[in-house]
């Protein structure tokens, strides 16, 4: 019964991943916490190896979600090295960081995070961009399939601290990074969102890599969940980056928004008083 919940968990997981940019880790993290440790559903479970699971999982979502962003052309690799440059410090830093965590603490420090994530998705479509950051950084531009050309562009200095700390709750919480650096690359540096989000893909399929390092290094990663979740992870990032060219994806932001705002404040409530 395992098998068949972390196989579902990471199916769902990749499709959402690479269809908004979020990385997968925002679902299987809280999804595994729930099954494994609460229901008990899944044996042998305990932080450090659900986020272990999860990185090992980012790498094949990444790797899928990048694949196929890369035949549509939407990944900037000259911005999404500098992003992973900056993240790498701050992945190993989380990494050692969360080998310090019990249970309580976890689920309270994740569900703030959870909440901050879900915030974050609410408001994103009512703040306006900044020009601030792309009138005094480098400039990029990308021409759509419909001809139109996008201007943005970003101060090197800034995107490293900022994906440090995107790199920092990776490590330490096992996501992506995608559910915070999607939103500042559209909203700051004013990147079009199909190349947000593929760029935000090839970064977490980097940052993953060394993330996994961190983690296999410290014994987190339980290689026999590793199985049904890896496949089905992979399969469904194809599944949501062919959505991505096809669907507006607000539904179903919408739909996580609310789940994480529900398990975030049930992750609080279980780091306090479970």
């Amino acid at each position: 019964m395992e098998f068949v919940i972390l196989a579902v968990t990471g199916l769902f997981a990749g499709i959402v991943g690479a269809l908004v940019g979020l990385g997968g880790g925002v679902v299987l993290v809280p999804a595994a916490l729930y099954f494994g440790i609460t229901l008990g559903w899944v044996p042998g479970l305990t932080p450090q190896k659900i986020v272990g699971l999860s990185v090992i999982m980012m790498i094949f979502i990444g790797l899928s979600s990048t694949l196929s962003y890369m035949k549509s052309k939407t990944v900037d690799y000259r911005s999404g090295l500098i992003f992973f440059a900056g993240s790498i410090p701050g992945t190993v830093l989380g990494a050692y960081v969360n080998k310090g965590l019990d249970l309580p603490s976890f689920n309270l420090y994740f569900g703030i995070l959870l909440i901050f994530l879900s915030v974050l998705l609410l408001v994103r479509k009512h703040l306006k961009p900044v020009r601030w950051f792309v009138e005094h950084g480098s400039t990029r531009t990308f021409t759509d399939p419909e001809g139109s050309v996008h201007n943005y562009g970003y101060p090197v200095w800034f995107a490293v601290m900022l994906t440090f700390i995107v790199g920092f709750a990776s490590g330490l919480f096992g996501i992506g990074g995608g559910s915070i650096i999607v939103p500042a690359m559209i909203l700051l540096f004013l990147f079009p969102p199909h190349v947000a989000v593929g760029t935000s893909m090839f970064m977490v399929f980097l940052s993953a890599i060394v993330n996994a390092a961190s983690h296999i290094s410290l014994g987190n990663v339980p290689w026999l969940y590793t199985l049904p979740v890896v496949p089905a992870a992979y399969i469904g990032a194809k599944v949501g980056a062919a959505l991505n060219k096809r669907l507006n994806s607000e539904t179903l932001v919408t739909a996580l928004r609310i789940i994480l705002l529900i398990t975030g404040i049930r992750s609080i409530y279980e780091g306090i008083w479970g």
